[in-house]
Formats: structure tokens, sequence, C-alpha cells
């Protein structure tokens, strides 16, 4: 399928053009869809500041929990299928995981962040992240840290393996996440740079990340956040461009995207699981993604005692506060991404965006928020509130 290529977007690129003169920003993609068309696909700046490769169309840069949404939609595609229900037991598909107290999560329970399991196994490393079956087996072998379905206690990395397996083990080929994401998401939608798992042969066409985020000294941070990413595995360049991480699956941030790509995906998700005549969910389920989980304000102690608001298929809600300022409306869905990536679809109106970025930030303020400021400049482009 050959997609139509994007108007100019003078606005758009002046913004960008200026956070990278200004220095806060270094390579940068965005890419928008507006009623299921391309209205904007803006790339500039540096990709490797080491060798000066810019950054074009066909870069590819780390999202990381931009993946979550990914491994969430082959998850409800297999629901769409009659083969996994919502209010089911996860161990009716997987029955290791009842171990030590989790007998009774619910498939809800883990796309809702309340299966009380965000640590890691212990002694993971970057080799031991790297392997399906140990991660599988250790998450198996956890104790909840609060019953299951009771609290909100977000499963930074884990999710992915946990969504991934109940995933493989429905689905009657018993593909990996990865290659179901390829296969049944990527392929249909014409959006082939969707990776959960990177081939080697594309090592050469990800950008350079450039960490820019202040450190955060061991002690301000909280036990349960350094238990759901340690230090070991932490969502840092020095982790996540090592060959093997980016050529393992590692589903809940291990994604690497394009822009164009990654807006196809919320463009589906926009209008309705449907984008170009391909159809990845029905019409139906995709309405009800935007409906707030119960208990949707409760604060997270994994997220620095500060709630998430999350609906109950695994997207985060938009609004006010960063990082989901960029999504806006309160009943948008999007997800956002360690270094200040976003992905969102706005069913109001219509509008589906996909910003990435290899100067990785942590903004605290509108101001600071370099996310938002593109995708504002989106929608004063388009005349979209």
């Amino acid at each position: 399928m050959s997609i139509e290529a994007a108007p100019p977007a003078p606005l758009v690129e002046e913004t960008i053009a200026r956070l990278i003169d200004d220095g806060r920003e270094v390579g940068v993609q965005v890419a928008a869809y507006l009623g299921g068309k391309l209205v904007v696909d803006v790339a500039a700046g540096i990709a490797d500041p080491e060798t000066g490769r810019a950054v074009t169309g066909d870069t590819l840069f780390n999202m990381y929990s931009v993946t979550k949404p990914m491994a969430a939609t082959a998850l409800h595609i297999q629901v769409d299928r009659g083969l996994v229900d919502y209010d089911a037991r996860v161990t009716e598909y997987w029955p290791e995981y009842g171990a030590n107290g989790k007998e009774a999560t619910t498939v809800r329970d883990v796309l809702t962040h309340r299966a009380g399991v965000p640590q890691m196994p212990d002694g993971v490393t970057p080799e031991t992240m790297c392997d399906w079956e140990w991660m599988t087996r250790g998450i198996a072998a956890l104790t909840p840290l609060a019953p299951p379905g009771e609290k909100a206690l977000y499963l930074s990395m884990t999710f992915g393996w946990i969504v991934g397996e109940i995933v493989r083990r429905t689905d009657p080929a018993q593909r990996s996440i990865g290659r179901f994401v390829r296969e049944e998401i990527a392929a249909p939608l014409a959006a082939p740079d969707l990776w959960i798992g990177l081939p080697d042969d594309q090592l050469p066409r990800v950008a350079r990340q450039i960490e820019a985020r202040p450190p955060l000294p061991p002690e301000h941070l909280p036990p349960l956040y350094a238990a759901s990413m340690p230090p070991q595995v932490d969502l840092v360049p020095a982790v996540f461009e090592r060959p093997d991480v980016r050529r393992a699956e590692i589903a809940g941030v291990g994604g690497v995207f394009t822009a164009r790509s990654c807006a196809r995906f919320w463009a589906m998700l926009a209008q309705g699981g449907a984008l170009d005549g391909a159809r990845i969910l029905s019409e139906s389920l995709v309405r009800t993604f935007n409906t707030p989980r119960p208990m949707s304000d409760e604060p997270d102690p994994v997220m620095f005692g500060q709630p998430v608001p999350l609906g109950i298929a695994g997207f985060w809600l938009g609004g006010d506060q960063p990082p989901v300022a960029a999504a806006k409306h309160r009943r948008a869905i999007c997800h956002p991404g360690a270094g200040n990536s976003i992905g969102f679809a706005d069913p109001e109106t219509g509008l589906a965006v996909a910003f990435t970025h290899n100067r990785l930030q942590l903004p605290y303020t509108r101001e600071d928020d370099t996310a938002l400021i593109v995708t504002d400049a989106i929608r004063r482009q388009l005349g979209v509130d």
C-alpha cells in the first residue's frame, strides 16, 4: 500500500527547528493523522552527534513505554477473536502464573496495572532480560506486593512479559509478541517500522540517544520505582543501546519505531480500529478503551505517589499535566514513553500523533514539555482544538 505524502507543515517545522536551535532537541520525528489521512510528517535534526548522521523519516527511535499499547492491542485482538476474556484469571491461559498468591489475578488486573507485581525478578540483568523464558519463569514465581486487583502498582517493565505470554499462549500459532505485532498489526496497517525485537540489519537506522534527564539520587527514588526498573536494566542508553537488548522482544519498553509507523497505529485507534480498509479491532471494543479504570486517581507508589490516569484497556488517558498534556482531551487514549516520547489517538477530533526524539527529557512543567510544544503546533497548523 502506498501512503500519500503529507502536505507541508511550516508551523510544525519552524517549531521543531527553534527547539533544535535552542538546544532543547537534537533529532526529532513527528507524524500526525487527521480523519485517517497523513497530514504532518516532519523529521529534523541529528540522529547521531558523533557521525553527524541526519534524522530522516526512516530513522528509528526508542520509544520505551509507547510499546505497551502495541502489546495491549495484541491482547485485545485475542479478545476480539474470542480467545481471551478480560475477566478470566491469567491462570486460565498461563497456569504457572498462579504461584505465590497470584491465583486470582485477572487479565483486566494486568491491563489496569493492578496485578500487584511491578517488581522485576531477583537477579535480573540485561542478559537475562533478553531471555523470554527466564523472564516469564521469574515473573510467574513472583509474590504480589498487594493482593491482585486491589492496588495501583504500575507495571513499568513486567507488563510486557505478562501480556506477551498471554498472547503467545492463546495464539494458535504460538507466536512471540514481536512476531504477532509484526504480522497482525504492522503488516495490515502498512506500518513496517513497529519493531519489538529489532533485527541486526536494522541497527544502523536507529538514532543515538542523548541523556538529558537530571540524575535522581538513589535515596530519592521510591523503593518500588527502583524495584520496577532496577538500575542494571533501567531505561537508559547504556542498557537500551546494547545490540542484544535491541534484538530482544521487551514488549513493555523495548519498542523501536518511526513516527510514521507509530502514527498509523494511533490513527487506526482514532478511526475506531480500522485504517485504509485494514480492520485490526472491532469498533465496539475500541470505543471502550477510554473508559477510566476504577479508582483511576489513586496514588501509585511506583510512580512517586502520583496517580496514573489509566483506562481499562492499558492506555493512559489525556489530561492537563505533563507528560500526557500533549494528548489534551481527557478522553483521548495515549501512552508516554521514558524520555518524553508519546503517541495518542483523540476520538473527539480524529487526531492521532506520534512524537519521538533522541534527547531524553523529563519535563516537570508545560513550558519544559517539548512534546506538548510540538503537538500544540500541530493543532494550530491543522486548526484542531
